[in-house]
């Protein structure tokens, strides 16, 4: 059995590990149980959470020399420096192989390890600017749901743990068992879409905002990078800087994240052929939209309309 320990601490957040718990210690009938599930903490007793309630730990640090995953469910407040029992603890596991995981705001924890540096991560959008700020050594990519390096994989915010753990399933054990688990939890196997349509839009006075609308009513157009600047009255570079700015991304790579989107919902919602879609949305033959949607969501647009279409 792979043995998955969760570090908590207080204020504990129940939603984060509840997402660890629902994935990894909850069994289901008519599903094998690939793993054992515990908990630890720095000073076992009664721990507090956001519920409202305490739960009691039993164990304590050592619980992790023995895990093959370790997770941190979350972080707070984020400003919370690791004690050097706590770091030892998390250094040690990784050192003889343990997977480190964080959901939500546990980045910050897992960052003061010095295991983040030079490594991409991700945390909910809106600690993403602070993530920045106090470890200009990470990077941070505030559009990802998870980013998983083998060894270290982190999570977007609360939600997005469901998708990471799957991710580690589907790792773990291969794709049929991680859907079936999905579909126990009725959530869907993949969803690798991004969070940034859940963090809220740009303020009105942010010049950005009347292009993103220009571009998306256009998506079917052969729209570029000096087409886009155009339409500011500026040049490449300077909207390059201001994607980068305020997106977190190139214009281009932007560009293409609208088309896949546009393809994604015209596959959920409609039966036009793939060839059709892949004109509409810009991305001109059948090849290059399955090319550009599996390097971006991780299947074929056959396989997502299967798997998500609308009645």
């Amino acid at each position: 059995m792979h043995r998955v320990v969760a570090l908590v601490r207080p204020v504990q957040s129940t939603f984060e590990l509840g997402c660890a718990v629902e994935v990894f210690a909850t069994q289901r009938p008519g599903l094998p149980q690939h793993y054992a599930f515990e908990t630890c903490t720095e000073r076992p007793g009664p721990v507090p959470t956001t519920g409202g309630y305490a739960m009691t730990v039993s164990q304590g640090l050592s619980a992790l020399d023995a895990a093959d995953t370790v997770i941190i469910p979350g972080w707070l407040p984020v400003e919370e420096p690791l004690s050097d029992p706590v770091r030892r603890a998390l250094l040690r596991a990784h050192a003889r192989g343990a997977r480190l995981v964080t959901i939500c705001s546990g980045v910050f924890a897992l960052a003061r390890t010095g295991l983040l540096d030079g490594r991409s991560a991700t945390t909910h959008w809106a600690h993403a600017e602070q993530l920045r700020r106090e470890f200009p050594r990470v990077r941070v990519e505030p559009d990802r749901l998870f980013v998983d390096h083998g060894d270290v994989a982190t999570s977007a915010g609360a939600g997005a743990g469901f998708d990471l753990c799957l991710h580690l399933v589907r790792h773990d054990h291969g794709a049929a068992y991680a859907s079936l688990l999905a579909r126990h939890m009725v959530l869907p196997p993949l969803r690798e879409s991004g969070q940034a349509q859940s963090a809220p839009p740009p303020p009105p006075g942010d010049t950005l905002n009347g292009l993103l609308r220009w571009a998306d009513e256009r998506l079917g157009t052969p729209l570029s990078v000096d087409d886009l600047a155009a339409y500011l009255g500026v040049s490449p570079r300077t909207l390059a800087r201001r994607f980068a700015d305020q997106l977190g991304a190139s214009p281009g790579a932007w560009l293409l994240s609208r088309r896949v989107a546009a393809a994604r919902t015209l596959l959920e919602e409609t039966d036009l052929p793939v060839e059709a879609i892949a004109t509409r949305v810009g991305l001109s033959s059948a090849v290059n939209l399955r090319r550009r949607f599996r390097a971006q969501t991780g299947t074929t647009p056959g396989a997502y309309r299967r798997a998500f279409r609308v009645p």
